[in-house]
């Protein structure tokens, strides 16, 4: 079993954003944080509850096309239990977004009905969007808008500054930098999180990262290997084995006749970050 290096990485912009948060809570009456249905733990910042204070919270399971619909069922009854309201969605191909708009209305149905008898019916809902990078924010704002002014990038931290953005006349959401939170005490949470792209590669061992993917996945959906690969992983003891072994099947070979481990390493989390491996979810309720 191989052992990650511990992930730091909390750039000093995103400190700022937690106080930022801090500064519009007066301003808006509930927040929608967005965290990956593949990671539904690692994926958000432990710290938000705090954060947030009594504001009225909802889920956004991103990404759900490509996680484990049976897992993302267990979550949203998971958060159900506590009073959170979770909602499946994917924000690239629209999927379940809809649901948005009629979800913040029910929740927020006493604060319209308050607005409406004070003859504020003008007044909007406002809802901030946060999460931690890469995991969604911007796809879903340009996605609710119908506008492409969030700026969005496959890369962490494309997002800088506060924006608000009208959706109807009822209701207007704000845009906020990801947010992380200074240190991983779980390694797991760093390697979760660095498997899906929210940690830059340039601060991992992509061939490490790569390596601890496969020996997840030949626990946890080793069809999915062999269906892909066509590489069966209860073969190898060693995953760094397996990883030479799918490099040698996908013809990545070097001078010598050795395999380019860390194109193969690349080509393996590009295929899992773009769903190419199948549906898969990481963490489950019961885990956490």
């Amino acid at each position: 079993m191989s052992e990650m290096q511990n992930i730091q990485w909390f750039p000093g912009h995103m400190k700022k954003t937690e106080r930022q948060i801090e500064k519009v809570l007066p301003l808006i009456d509930a927040v929608a944080e967005i965290a990956d249905a593949r990671i539904p733990v690692s994926s958000r910042n432990p710290d938000l509850a705090g954060i947030v204070a009594d504001k009225p919270r909802l889920i956004l399971l991103n990404k759900c096309d490509i996680a484990d619909k049976a897992a993302t069922d267990r979550w949203i009854n998971h958060f159900k239990n506590q009073g959170i309201i979770a909602i499946p969605m994917d924000c690239r191909t629209g999927k379940g977004v809809d649901n948005f708009v009629r979800s913040v209305k029910n929740l927020l149905a006493e604060r319209l009905e308050a607005y409406d008898k004070k003859g504020m019916t003008g007044k909007p809902l406002r809802v901030a969007v946060v999460g931690v990078p890469n995991v969604g924010k911007s796809s879903f704002i340009n996605r609710m808008s119908k506008i492409s002014k969030a700026g969005v990038a496959d890369r962490p931290g494309v997002t800088r500054g506060n924006q608000w953005f009208k959706i109807d006349e009822r209701l207007e959401l704000l845009d906020t930098p990801g947010v992380l939170w200074p240190k991983f005490q779980d390694p797991k949470v760093g390697e979760h999180l660095a498997f899906t792209g929210a940690v830059k590669d340039d601060v991992i061992d992509k061939e490490l990262l790569a390596v601890r993917l496969l020996e997840c996945m030949s626990q946890e959906y080793p069809d999915r290997l062999l269906e892909r690969y066509k590489v069966d992983p209860s073969e190898f003891y060693d995953a760094y084995d397996l990883l030479q072994a799918i490099g040698k099947k996908r013809g990545m070979m070097m001078r010598g006749g050795e395999v380019d481990c860390e194109r193969a390493s690349t080509m393996l989390l590009d295929e899992y970050r773009g769903g190419k491996l199948g549906n898969i979810t990481l963490e489950m309720p019961e885990d956490k």
